[in-house]
């Protein structure tokens, strides 16, 4: 009986024990998907590590970290908030649901989170400031000028500060204290966007349109994001008269944010200007889709089909203004017009009478072209006057856009934690084929192609390089199959077959993100047979996936993936994506000669490989060859890498 209870009691501490484990490597797994921006992947770890252990705060932060990324700011604040329950001394948190708050423009309670982060970290300088923008949205000026008095003591470097002062004075009508606010913004950092942003809303209040567009194109460069700078940068060319500037400005603020009212409608308009009607027409619509009762979109509407003569949707839209302005002449004469040309005689009688009857003697006709003065005149996007509907539209409030500071270890890929610059992957072993826009192929390499013609065609392997995060089914997929391939590596006999079972068990491992059990399965593979290039190969990236994860022993972790990358290598010294994959992890260590000679090697033996032009020209920039660095970034977005141009652009 005794010797029973002491197997019971051995029992329950193994199980509690391998719970734990589970839990802990649920943690780890989940983190790494998060680092590495797979945050569905991410999701389920965490929830299976809630469900488990509900009463660790980790999973439930960690959790709504993720949810944060993919815009679900409701979701993240109820997770945040219960890992606050369980642990409210971590400031990281307060700081989390604070900016989940404010996404929801939930300000006050924002703040309130601030001051709790601000209590445990007092030196926290995004802590304060996020405090401050969110005492400007809140238009409470006076706490925020204290904020700022105490921003700028602590921290007299922050040019952002300044330029948030800068635009307060600008906001109460003192435009000298402003520009001198300004003035020192820029001194501290010409490179600060707001600064240049500020300025440029200052001199299009003053209608100085050149010097406008120049600044928000300096804005325009150091943050090619803002959707706002686009469309006032738009307004400027408008006023000089730039055309086909504008009208580029208006596309790329629509590239960056599909549903932005202002530069549809603009857009709009500048394009009846240019004769491009049945374009104009969608523009028109999809504002029509947003805002269904927006009188001036549907005049405009109305008379585009007016124009390209489809008269009865010209009737329809110029009957919703006509009804809610029943002395709009100038609409019912267009209206008639189209009733006439229809064979409706009799509406088109009723029409012309009540024009004749109200005695108006007033030019109507076709939309006059801008003349120069016209160009300038603009309206409040809330003013509605018939007269201006055809006048550019502005905001109702002119504000700059400000970004709340996060500075946050779990956002972005590894590279950007190592090196300036956002550097392309290594290319890895994967279910996933390789996709690239230009380049849609399979890429080739002889021991996989080896490997893969002694399996069924569905469970091929792909070498690829920044294969797209799997789906939440695609996930579920991967993880049945880690059984089935355990299934199979319990039962297998020889070696050759235990060793294909562990790699591709390892794949899914990886496309899963617990790293550590791929490496396991790999290092068994390796035991079995000491010339497996492939198992070196997954190994090694492997690895230079863990080490930022790793704290002070990640450059120990990155010494083993340089030897196993190496080991692969030998056995196949012909390979360009092993010489390419090599040259990644030298630039992790900042070894960028090293890189750039490993990634000249890579060219010769695969000439058209995108990734090793676009990681070469940043390498030579970095080494402060310029010209040479933007020939291969251009090459590189030549061959799909479209985000070589905007790095060309920023060191051009």
């Amino acid at each position: 009986m005794h010797r029973l209870h002491c197997f019971i009691i051995a029992l329950l501490t193994s199980l509690c024990a391998y719970s734990q484990y589970n839990v802990d490597r649920l943690i780890v797994n989940g983190r790494s998907a998060l680092y590495y921006e797979d945050y569905v992947l991410a999701i389920q770890h965490f929830n299976r590590a809630v469900n488990a252990k509900p009463y660790l705060y980790e999973p439930w932060y960690y959790r709504a970290l993720a949810k944060y990324f993919l815009d679900d700011f409701y979701g993240a604040e109820q997770d945040v908030s219960a890992a606050m329950d369980i642990n409210p001394y971590i400031d990281s948190m307060y700081e989390l649901r604070a900016l989940c708050r404010i996404r929801q423009k939930k300000y006050d309670e924002a703040i309130a989170d601030y001051d709790h982060a601000i209590a445990l970290d007092p030196s926290a300088q995004n802590l304060w400031f996020n405090r401050m923008l969110c005492l400007f949205e809140l238009k409470d000026y006076e706490r925020c000028q204290e904020q700022l008095d105490t921003i700028i003591t602590k921290w007299s470097q922050n040019s952002r500060a300044y330029a948030v002062r800068a635009q307060i004075y600008m906001l109460q009508n003192d435009t000298t204290a402003a520009m001198k606010w300004l003035d020192q913004a820029l001194e501290k950092d010409p490179y600060d966007a707001e600064g240049w942003m500020v300025r440029a809303h200052v001199s299009l209040a003053r209608n100085q349109w050149k010097e406008a567009e120049q600044q928000l194109s300096q804005a325009i460069k150091l943050k090619p994001k803002m959707v706002s700078n686009y469309v006032n940068r738009a307004l400027a060319r408008l006023n000089t008269n730039q055309l086909r500037g504008a009208m580029q400005d208006y596309d790329t603020a629509i590239d960056i944010d599909p549903e932005n009212f202002l530069a549809h409608y603009n857009r709009g308009l500048l394009r009846i200007q240019v004769g491009d009607d049945n374009r104009a027409i969608e523009d028109f619509n999809f504002i029509l889709k947003l805002e269904p009762d927006n009188l001036m979109a549907i005049y405009n509407r109305a008379i585009l089909h007016h124009k390209t003569g489809n008269l009865k949707a010209a009737i329809n839209d110029y009957t919703k203004v006509i009804n809610q302005y029943p002395n709009f002449w100038t609409g019912l004469h267009h209206r008639a017009d189209c009733y006439r040309r229809l064979g409706m005689t009799r509406q088109a009688e009723l029409d012309e009478f009540r024009i004749f009857k109200a005695q108006m003697d007033k030019h109507v006709g076709i939309q006059p072209r801008w003349t120069a003065a016209q160009r300038r005149l603009t309206r409040k996007k809330s003013e509605v006057d018939m007269d201006k509907y055809n006048q550019i539209v502005v905001a109702d409030e002119e504000t700059v856009e400000h970004e709340f500071k996060y500075d946050n270890p779990y956002r972005g890929k590894v590279q950007n934690h190592h090196t300036e610059g956002d550097y392309q992957p290594l290319y890895l072993l994967s279910y996933m084929p390789y996709s690239n826009v230009v380049n849609p192929y399979t890429v080739f390499v002889a021991s996989l192609d080896e490997f893969n013609a002694k399996l069924p065609d569905k469970q091929h392997l792909f070498l690829s390089c920044n294969p797209a995060s799997a789906s939440q089914e695609q996930n579920q997929a991967l993880m049945k199959n880690v059984e089935l391939l355990s299934r199979g590596i319990d039962a297998a006999r020889e070696n050759h077959t235990l060793c294909q079972l562990l790699l591709r068990r390892a794949v899914n491992h990886t496309a899963l993100q617990d790293l550590d059990a791929a490496a396991n399965d790999l290092t068994t593979a390796i035991e079995v047979d000491s010339a497996f290039s492939l198992a070196y190969w997954q190994r090694g990236v492997c690895l230079s996936l863990q080490a930022p994860l790793m704290g002070a022993d990640a450059p120990m972790m990155m010494v083993r993936a340089l030897t196993d990358i190496e080991k692969a290598m030998a056995l196949e010294p012909e390979n360009a994506y092993l010489v390419y994959d090599r040259a990644c992890i030298y630039i992790q260590q900042q070894q960028y000669e090293k890189a750039v000679a490993d990634y000249t090697t890579a060219l010769k033996l695969q000439p058209a490989l995108p990734e090793a032009l676009f990681n070469r020209g940043l390498a030579l920039i970095h080494l402060g060859k310029t010209q040479e660095g933007i020939a291969d970034l251009s090459r590189a977005g030549e061959l799909g890498i479209y985000g070589a141009y905007s790095v060309i652009k920023k060191y051009r």
